[in-house]
């Protein structure tokens, strides 16, 4: 590999700049990390620095970096065939097909194949509403579904505030079962599952049940904060689904393939969904797909009809390939198991933690999607830094965060909360690296504690 002068690689940096948009971001001013090059948990900048990757990049990258099997199956593939049009056949898109009809909840057997997260919700929207004639859809406050017109209109995340006024309607709204903030003061999970399973019910009733389409839930928490959702819960929604005629999908962008330590998170609550969205650990982040499984009686339907859904990349022969020998990996190195267990051992860190930091408030996680959440004061529960605050209001949380890059550890950090979603290759020698550095970093919430 060329190796390049201080002045070519600012050069490369400063064209990102010129000719690139970052996400979620103000354009100027930005400081980020100019990756080099990545294997396993680790990836290095230009200057060789070895940074822990301890959020999966975007709770993505599942399988870790550079993994030889799969860049071997993009390399056949591509020299096969690289690309067919979406209405013709290839042998790695039935076989990419029948193997996720056999990891999946019972009953889904079909993937409509899309590109990413976004594609696979907008399309699940879509096919709810054609499917049952009816046009609203009923999500949760505290969850982010994508960032195309209809992802972000039902998702509750704050970022879609700023195309409120063009919203795609029939989107109705309802507060999560969040037991650490219940907004109906209970006093355990259960209390504020069952509270909130009433108010999906009233809500229902209120929006008029004949003419709801679709729940739409993760099948567990992630970047809002991993709100964990009581035992019963999902299963009480499934119930309010069947009772009312009403589909079920589950977004498992982030929740599946191993990262939860289950399939899919909505596997720990023994529910199947009509629907289920993936896109992420399908192939770990290494090339773009999603796809969106429907149940049996739903593709039945279009088996003498037109399916109206479709797209020019659907079922791609090689993001199909990269899907294929990603879940294989998945499955011979026993890393769904291992998510699992490694899951446990955050958790003791966790409880290690909280002795250690005054700062931290709670602790939400399933396998490997968790969540520090950073208060001021335990008893009154004050964030650190309040929901949806702007980046130069955060505080503490700032200090935080710049503190992790600089001692080598890349985790999302957003508003009070520290994530822990490592990929599902990670082990103890390295959890203990990651939480050390967590530790070091919450010093600086500690130092706002009343």
């Amino acid at each position: 590999m060329q190796t390049l002068t201080k002045n070519e690689t600012a050069a490369l940096l400063q064209l990102n700049f010129d000719h690139t948009f970052f996400s979620w971001s103000k354009q100027a001013g930005l400081a980020p990390i100019h990756v080099d090059t990545a294997k396993g948990v680790y990836f290095y900048d230009k200057s060789g620095k070895q940074y822990l990757d301890f959020s999966s990049q975007l709770i993505s990258n599942n399988l870790g970096h550079g993994h030889p099997a799969i860049t071997e199956a993009v390399r056949q593939q591509m020299e096969k065939v690289s690309f067919v049009t979406c209405s013709m056949v290839t042998d790695v898109r039935g076989l990419l097909g029948e193997k996720l009809a056999e990891i999946s909840p019972e009953g889904l057997n079909k993937t409509l194949f899309t590109l990413a997260g976004s594609e696979a919700i907008e399309n699940a929207i879509k096919l709810a509403r054609i499917y049952t004639g009816k046009h609203k859809i009923i999500a949760q406050y505290r969850a982010y579904h994508g960032a195309t017109y209809g992802a972000i209109s039902v998702g509750g995340d704050p970022r879609r505030f700023a195309v409120d006024s063009q919203a795609v309607p029939n989107i109705v709204h309802v507060e999560n079962p969040y037991s650490y903030r219940c907004m109906w003061n209970t006093n355990s999970p259960e209390e504020c599952g069952k509270a909130a399973l009433r108010n999906l019910e009233w809500t229902i009733l209120y929006e008029n049940p004949e003419n709801i389409a679709a729940i739409l839930l993760e099948g567990e928490s992630g970047s809002s904060g991993c709100i964990k959702y009581p035992p019963f819960y999902l299963r009480g929604v499934r119930e309010l689904c069947d009772k009312y005629n009403i589909l079920l999908i589950a977004d498992e962008v982030m929740s599946g393939f191993g990262r939860t330590g289950r399939w899919f998170g909505i596997d720990h609550h023994e529910v199947a969904p009509d629907m289920m969205c993936m896109a992420k650990g399908l192939t770990g982040a290494y090339l773009p797909l999603g796809g969106l499984m429907v149940s049996d009686k739903i593709s039945a339907t279009f088996n003498d009809k037109m399916m109206p859904l479709g797209l020019t990349y659907s079922a791609h022969p090689v993001t199909c390939a990269a899907a294929l020998a990603v879940i294989t990996a998945y499955q011979e190195e026993k890393l769904v198991e291992n998510a699992a267990v490694m899951g446990r051992y955050a958790d003791e860190w966790a409880v290690e933690l909280a002795k250690r930091h005054p700062s931290i408030g709670d602790w939400r996680n399933t396998g490997l999607l968790g969540c520090f959440e950073l208060v001021k004061n335990r008893e009154t529960k004050e964030p650190t830094a309040q929901w949806n605050c702007k980046p130069q209001d955060w505080g503490a949380m700032a200090q935080v965060n710049a503190k992790l890059k600089e001692l080598g550890l890349f985790t999302l950090v957003r508003w009070n909360y520290v994530f822990v979603a490592p990929p599902l290759i990670i082990n103890k020698a390295q959890m203990d690296e990651g939480m050390e550095k967590i530790s070091e970093a919450l010093k600086f919430a500690d130092a706002v504690c009343k």
